[in-house]
């Protein structure tokens, strides 16, 4: 069974994205401003963007962070960069999040990271590879995935340098970020060069066909209908619109999801990514692949920009009591 306009009833009307929204996250929304990404000038909000997301996430001096070109000969023509992000002091090796940023895959940067694992090294014992990835539409698929690929190969080669277990290495990301983690797991799988321990997919970027009723909706303030439009037609380039496009791009259209890491996936139930994701994670347990599923009611594309709020804070602890099972099977651990 899929997710689609044959699931509703004949004649229902669906309800729009504001309609959906829990009434205490109305003002808030207010407060996004109205963007058409395939018409403005998209260096500057490109910068507007990191600028946003850096402002509302704390620093930390006590999390060392480096910088790091990984070329590749397995993965030709890719430029991808690294930030690497330690907890000072902190010996042995510990597990490592391979994380990728959100954007629609054609705004974002991984400095976008640097307040998650600000906290996360510190709370979780994890050390964090934030990938910075060649973006769309100047460069679509499969440029973005290969620079994500060469970053995982980069941080499974350099783990001893980095007091990286090798054995524990995942993969992670939002919107954008988890469409390309999703993907990422499943390139991983078929190329067979490094084991992921597991997949952090937060309201991931899954489904280029947006023939949900969730993806149909009006009224989403954050990353609406036409914005995912121009991200997916900026990310697919001439496969945009076509039968033809893979697994690798599009997670949601791979056939065969055997054999992929234990996931987590998360999903607002006002966000108009919510059916493709909860397909995905459906599909997921039913081809044998332990998968956590959360839909939050009332919640938008994005939540996590409300700092301090009780959606983001719920929404954020629950990921947090995820990672930290994962990657500390054993017990808890943080510092």
């Amino acid at each position: 069974m899929t997710i689609d306009d044959e699931t509703v009833a004949e004649g229902a009307t669906l309800p729009d994205g504001t309609e959906l929204l829990d009434p205490g996250l109305v003002p808030l929304m207010e407060l996004v401003p109205d963007t058409d990404l395939a018409t403005v000038d998209l260096v500057q909000a490109r910068a507007d963007f990191v600028q946003l997301v850096t402002s509302l996430t704390p620093q930390s001096d006590d999390v060392e962070v480096t910088e790091h070109a990984v070329p590749d000969d397995r993965v030709p023509g890719s430029r991808a960069t690294v930030r690497v992000h330690r907890a000072r002091g902190v010996d042995g090796p510990l597990p490592a999040l391979v994380h990728i940023h959100g954007g629609g895959y054609v705004i974002g940067s991984n400095i976008m990271d640097d307040g998650l694992f600000a906290r996360w090294c510190r709370a979780l014992g994890v050390v964090g590879v934030s990938v910075d990835y060649r973006l769309a539409p100047e460069h679509p698929y499969p440029a973005p995935l290969e620079d994500c690929y060469a970053a995982l190969l980069w941080a499974h080669d350099h783990a001893d340098e980095h007091g990286i277990d090798r054995g524990r290495i995942g993969i992670g990301g939002g919107s954008a970020g988890g469409g390309l983690a999703a993907a990422l797991a499943i390139l991983a799988r078929d190329r067979g060069d490094v084991p992921v321990a597991f997949q952090l997919l937060e309201c991931p970027m899954l489904d280029d066909r947006q023939a949900t009723p969730s993806s149909r909706m009006d009224g989403l303030k954050v990353w609406s209908r036409e914005a995912n439009t121009f991200g997916w037609r900026s990310y697919l380039g001439d496969l945009y619109g076509s039968d033809d496009v893979p697994g690798t791009a599009a997670p949601a259209r791979e056939a065969d999801l055997r054999g992929l890491p234990p996931a987590y996936v998360s999903i607002g139930a006002a966000d108009g990514f919510r059916d493709e994701d909860i397909e995905y994670a459906l599909r997921l347990n039913q081809s044998g692949v332990p998968t956590e599923l959360h839909v939050y009611p009332g919640v938008p594309h994005g939540v996590g920009m409300f700092v301090g709020t009780p959606w983001a804070e719920r929404w954020q602890r629950d990921v947090d009591d995820w990672l930290g099972r994962v990657l500390h099977p054993e017990g808890p651990a943080g510092t």
